[in-house]
């Protein structure tokens, strides 16, 4: 069974729950889930070793937060074309962080992703947590697959 690295950036502790979540959904299925803050990623060799990333940032003036842009930054050196990959964030007004980093991955590092973005305003609001663990489990079933 495969590994991912969740990796959040947060101001108030929402998109860390989330991505706290989709790690357990990860491990639902049987896989190993690492999480991690942005902030402890400070080289390509921090992203080695594992079969898929999850990269998060709440929405924030329109935008993901900057330690998460320079992360993305850094992730197109570390080769993870085909690699399992997937997107979420916290928001309160538009939310368009995670459709950003879901694009980059795609389009910019050629990952192998989920079906789309996970946007949620908070994991303790209807249905979130399940919806959480539920694109963790996505994930997942992708890691066994690959």
């Amino acid at each position: 069974m495969g590994k991912a690295l969740v990796v959040y950036c947060t101001r108030a502790g929402g998109t860390k729950k989330i991505g706290e979540l989709i790690a357990e959904g990860i491990r639902i299925e049987g896989g190993e889930a690492d999480v991690a803050n942005v902030t402890g990623i400070k080289k390509e060799a921090d992203l080695d070793g594992y079969d898929g990333y999850l990269f998060g940032s709440p929405t924030y003036h329109g935008e993901m937060m900057q330690a998460m842009k320079t992360m993305l930054f850094l992730a197109e050196k570390a080769n993870l074309e085909g690699k399992a990959g997937g997107s979420f964030g916290a928001f309160g007004w538009s939310g368009e962080a995670p459709g950003r980093i879901f694009d980059t991955m795609e389009h910019i590092l050629k990952m192998d992703m989920v079906s789309g973005p996970l946007r949620l305003k908070s994991a303790l609001l209807g249905g979130g947590t399940e919806m959480a663990q539920g694109y963790g489990r996505e994930i997942g079933k992708k890691l066994s697959t690959s």
